[in-house]
């Protein structure tokens, strides 16, 4: 942890990572910052306790480099600094659907670069990070970069052509829980709950189904037939959604995201 890092566009995820390394031990003063904005450099220096730094001077500094701009903004922040970034660098890609040779074309020869999808539960340290190698990245960068993300959740390593499907599952992934949470808070309002205990209800149940699937080792088949009597109220649920189609809605919601990963790292903007 005595290495220096750097986290570069700091957003609410690179913020979260900030604050989850520091928890987990890593030294304020080891820890470098780049922003857009000023103001909010100087907000994360208040904070954390940590360096605000421009972009070249990370890359001269830092022995890890943590890319978190938008995957439209990586070629022109790779651009400011290639000239800047020694081959002994680990790079560090957060964005969505770009693949490491699109750094490894444009560093020094022989950077090593790791792929990570991460999401959004890394502000409360329940993340799902998944970790892919470039092809100069050893097994040592890859346990580094564990050890980063290990901070706010949890870390799987992926083969890098398995990456796109990971940004739609587990990446987009707590979106799609948000989207059922709402409309099942509709639904419980048109049942005649008040908003508030529609939502208490839902959110209980939803980490009390996550930590059953977590910790039981049942498959999700069996966790849902153990809720699921003979002519009960459940069953009858479940066939309205299958009547309307939503497993295949999901199925195709996610081959969707999945293609969209594939499209940034084409730079296709809409």
């Amino acid at each position: 942890m005595s290495q220096k890092v750097a986290v570069l566009g700091t957003g609410k995820i690179g913020e979260a990572l900030l604050s989850g390394m520091i928890r987990a031990g890593w030294a304020p003063a080891d820890l470098l910052v780049t922003a857009r904005r000023p103001e909010r450099a100087e907000e994360l220096r208040a904070r954390y306790g940590v360096t605000p730094v421009t972009n070249p001077e990370a890359a001269k500094t830092a022995d890890t480099l943590i890319l978190t701009v938008k995957p439209q903004d990586m070629g022109t922040l790779l651009d400011e600094l290639a000239p800047h970034v020694p081959a002994d660098r680990l790079v560090i890609s957060g964005a969505a659907g770009i693949p490491t040779s699109f750094f490894e074309e444009r560093l020094a020869a022989g950077t090593p670069v790791v792929r990570v999808m991460t999401n959004t539960p890394a502000l409360v340290d329940e993340a799902m990070s998944v970790i892919s190698a470039g092809s100069h990245a050893t097994a040592e960068h890859l346990a580094h970069a564990e050890e980063i993300f290990g901070a706010v959740g949890k870390t799987l390593r992926v083969p890098e052509s398995q990456q796109d499907a990971c940004t739609a599952l587990s990446g987009s992934g707590p979106a799609y829980f948000f989207y059922l949470v709402e409309a099942m808070t509709d639904a419980g309002i048109l049942l005649g709950l008040p908003r508030d205990k529609a939502h208490d209800l839902i959110v209980q149940s939803a980490i009390g189904a996550a930590v059953m699937l977590r910790d039981s080792g049942e498959h999700p088949v069996k966790l849902r037939e153990n809720v699921t009597s003979p002519a009960g109220t459940t069953i009858n649920a479940i066939r309205e959604l299958e009547n309307h189609g939503v497993r295949a809605a999901l199925i195709a919601a996610l081959e969707a995201a999945r293609d969209r990963s594939r499209e940034l790292a084409t730079g296709k903007k809409d």
